[in-house]
């Protein structure tokens, strides 16, 4: 392998040649033939794919070659082969980054201090199954013998954004699956007990999940890597208190966490289990670790965790693909820089046709905003170009009433990633004025892309749209759990390339500490500056 780089991307040749490039017209080059060729797929087995169309967007042929270009300079996809092999890409602090590891071996072994890393997070994985399934034949039960029957995911921040995205978009065809055979060839497989997340120090978050659920036939779990996080160690005083309350004789027995190995929640015999992660896993990444496997196999059954990872893992193998126009996240990152960098387009609007992914674009947010939003090199030297954009979105059609004003006749132009099915999960539709449910839904996906790309001129300028407001779309044939952790992976290879291409180190987040040590400081005795010391005083905390 060639020795590995790194340098800021305007040192590019490739970053002087996208400088004198210019966008196409969308409206002259928008084609039939167009949108059946500019699409690259995710071959995830089981006769599944996930489809990446970029018709939409506003490259050509040249700037896709020369974003290849970049890509080769910038060393990609060696790059992501050094961190799949255990190289410490986390630069500012010393890390591997491991993720991709927790479903599945893409290369050679990763040891670390003896410790074989891969069948470790595989092991944990098996025990988490083991348990789920102890769980749900009543061999576990409650502390008066009584099967367990709900799940409570306690954790903060990428302990509850992504599993509890995830549980969500898997809800409704787990128990749709019971009434005949899945995408994936299950038959009968319904939710095994009913899942809720508390994640907010906010005690109204609490008081609303523990009004909704009977304490008694209710397992939680704690999440929290150090096992010192504030808010989740609070939130567990709350949750002891209200097991206490219901008359749980020994309320720790009800508990279960998902810790490091060095932290003070796995040397406390008083927890029913515990299950292990380690620093390699970031939070924002640890969805397809314990974090989400322990709350989704309770849920689902580790059958349907196990498809999630088959997913992800196919994805994270699409990955390697040196072929730009062959690896869907490689072209979706870099279809980003080129409207971050060279068009100057700020945002990126997440928008799901699937009610099951309402909470996908807030993982997103994290996942991409947390990662990529640094003003310094891996070298912690400032760059001189925009890095990570502003992540947000809503499922459609709820978003089309509601932002979707400001991205056809607004100022700015925000690129659109669109999320789209052929099929609902569920499968419960009607016919209604010529057309079913989920039709309608998918006709209002197809107009709008080309809405937003062709617009609609009128001498009125009230009803003028402008259009040239790009999208891409990713699809497949129906939400399951090996398209959920394909479209999980997908974009977690696309934010970790564009850090690569901006040379940032998109696996630590500094700019989340300095609230954490204002928090301690306003919470303590000493004394504080005049300014945050007068707003403590005016939110009574003082």
């Amino acid at each position: 392998m060639a020795d590995i780089n790194y340098k800021d991307f305007d040192k590019t040749g490739a970053f002087e040649r996208l400088k004198k490039l210019s966008a196409p017209v969308l409206a002259d080059v928008l084609t039939a033939d167009r949108v059946k060729s500019m699409q690259a797929g995710i071959d995830l087995g089981n006769g599944e794919a996930l489809q990446y169309n970029y018709a939409a967007k506003q490259v050509t042929d040249d700037i896709v070659d020369a974003l290849a270009t970049l890509a080769e300079e910038q060393q990609l996809i060696a790059k992501y082969r050094e961190l799949a092999a255990g190289a410490y890409m986390n630069t500012g602090e010393n890390r591997r980054v491991l993720h991709h590891l927790t479903r599945g071996q893409l290369l050679s072994p990763v040891v670390h201090e003896g410790k074989d890393l891969g069948a470790f997070y595989a092991e944990q994985q098996q025990r988490i199954a083991d348990f789920a399934e102890a769980v749900h034949s009543g061999t576990i039960t409650a502390s008066d013998g009584k099967p367990f029957d709900t799940v409570v995911q306690v954790g903060i921040g990428g302990s509850d954004l992504g599993p509890r995205a995830l549980y969500l978009a898997l809800l409704n065809y787990i128990q749709a699956s019971g009434n005949g055979a899945s995408a994936s060839g299950s038959r009968g497989r319904k939710a095994k007990m009913a899942a809720h997340f508390i994640s907010n120090v906010d005690p109204d978050d609490a008081a609303e999940v523990l009004r909704r659920i009977e304490p008694a036939r209710t397992l939680f779990i704690l999440v929290s890597k150090s096992g010192t996080t504030q808010e989740t160690l609070t939130n567990e005083a709350l949750v002891l208190s209200s097991l206490a309350s219901a008359g749980v004789a020994s309320p720790k027995k009800h508990i279960i966490c998902v810790t490091s190995e060095t932290s003070p929640l796995a040397k406390s015999e008083e927890y029913l289990a515990s299950f292990f992660i380690d620093d390699f896993i970031g939070r924002r990444y640890s969805s397809t670790s314990a974090v989400g496997g322990a709350v989704l196999s309770l849920a689902f059954g580790a059958d349907a965790f196990q498809d999630l990872l088959d997913g992800a893992h196919a994805a994270d193998r699409s990955a390697m693909e040196t072929d730009i126009r062959k690896n869907p996240s490689l072209m979706d990152a870099m279809i980003g820089i080129w409207e971050r960098n060279f068009q100057g387009y700020p945002s990126t609007a997440v928008l799901p046709y699937s009610q099951a992914m309402s909470r996908f674009p807030a993982h997103l947010q994290q996942m991409d905003m947390e990662s990529n939003g640094k003003q310094v090199n891996r070298d912690a030297e400032p760059v001189a170009y925009p890095t990570g954009p502003v992540i947000f979105g809503e499922p459609g059609t709820n978003g089309q009433h509601s932002f979707y004003q400001l991205l056809h006749q607004g100022t700015d132009i925000i690129p659109l990633q669109f999320i789209g099915f052929v099929e609902s999960q569920d499968g419960l539709d009607v016919d209604f004025q010529g057309s079913t449910s989920q039709q309608k839904l998918n006709a209002n996906l197809a107009a709008q892309i080309i809405a937003f790309a062709k617009g609609s001129p009128s001498d009125n300028p009230n009803k003028n749209f402008p259009g040239e407001r790009p999208s891409s779309l990713l699809y497949a044939q129906r939400l399951t759990p090996r398209v959920l952790g394909a479209l999980l992976a997908h974009f977690e290879n696309k934010v970790m390339f564009q850090g690569l291409t901006w040379n940032v180190n998109s696996f630590d987040q500094e700019g989340v500490q300095l609230g954490k040590v204002l928090t301690k400081q306003v919470l303590g005795s000493g004394e504080l500056d005049g300014a945050l010391e007068a707003f403590s005083q005016t939110l009574g905390v003082r």
